[in-house]
């Protein structure tokens, strides 16, 4: 997934407030249902009179500890039942939060395929870097382009990093197959030269199941290959809405929890 940054890049183009935004429709209505689904789950997997009675327990403590402050014997019996209920509260609460949570990551990695980055542009300029296992044969790798993509600078070797990497420019839209060489070893990568919203892998990596799992969108390299990496340097997607620029992340927790309480209230569950 693509690094996350918290919202603060305010969008200065008063047009853009209003105008329509795929990715921020899109974000918004996945933050809607899986709000509305949190809720649900909850609701039908925690104990609801347990979790009610728990939280009527903390809010008496709360109340005894503003109406006897002066008395000391009060305040501290009162401030170990809030820590007790507390954590009774937060036991009652996790096993729901389970059912959720776990769905909710393999979610994110999906959607992040479309949302986290922006596809190349035709004409703008990107790095693709390529990690060899043996950094004596460094020198050995070459990158091959399709039509409509060409290298616009001498390759740059970092022996210290195990790496090399070209600077690419595409022509065109379209989706394309790049090809790494080493080792008289030849991988392909997928590139894709376009706009708005399209599936992206920004690696291919080597073994590593679970790094993976939640950065690449590509069948893994052989265990025999000398490449331990190909990463293609998309730029990263911020989102406008509400005025700011958003990582789609940042935005989607927040409305998300937003939908929860406004559902949780609706139905009547207890969170």
């Amino acid at each position: 997934m693509s690094n996350q940054a918290v919202p603060g890049a305010l969008v200065l183009d008063p047009m853009k407030f209003f105008a329509f935004n795929l990715p921020a429709t899109v974000v918004s209505l996945i933050s809607l249902v899986i709000g509305f689904l949190m809720v649900v789950v909850f609701g039908y997997t925690s104990d609801q009179k347990a979790i009610h009675a728990a939280k009527d327990k903390l809010k008496a403590h709360l109340l005894a500890l503003r109406l006897f402050q002066d008395q000391i014997s009060v305040v501290i019996r009162s401030y170990g039942q809030i820590v007790l209920d507390t954590g009774r509260y937060l036991r009652l609460a996790f096993r729901p939060l389970l059912w959720v949570v776990v769905p909710l990551t393999f979610l994110v990695v999906q959607v992040d395929r479309y949302l986290g980055s922006t596809p190349i542009e035709a004409g703008q300029p990107f790095l693709v870097r390529a990690r060899i296992a043996d950094p004596d044969k460094l020198n050995e790798a070459s990158l091959q382009l399709p039509d409509g993509l060409e290298i616009t600078a001498p390759a740059v070797h970092v022996p210290a990093a195990g790496e090399v990497a070209w600077r690419v420019q595409a022509k065109k839209n379209g989706d394309y197959e790049i090809k790494v060489l080493a080792a008289d070893q030849t991988l392909v990568k997928s590139l894709v030269v376009n706009s708005g919203m399209k599936r992206l892998s920004a690696v291919r990596l080597r073994g590593r199941f679970w790094e993976r799992l939640f950065t690449s969108a590509e069948p893994a390299l052989p265990d025999s290959s000398a490449i331990q990496a190909i990463e293609v340097q998309y730029p990263e997607r911020n989102i406008a809405f509400a005025g700011f620029a958003w990582n789609w992340i940042w935005l989607f927790f927040v409305l998300s929890i937003v939908a929860g309480f406004l559902f949780k209230s609706i139905l009547g569950i207890e969170i």
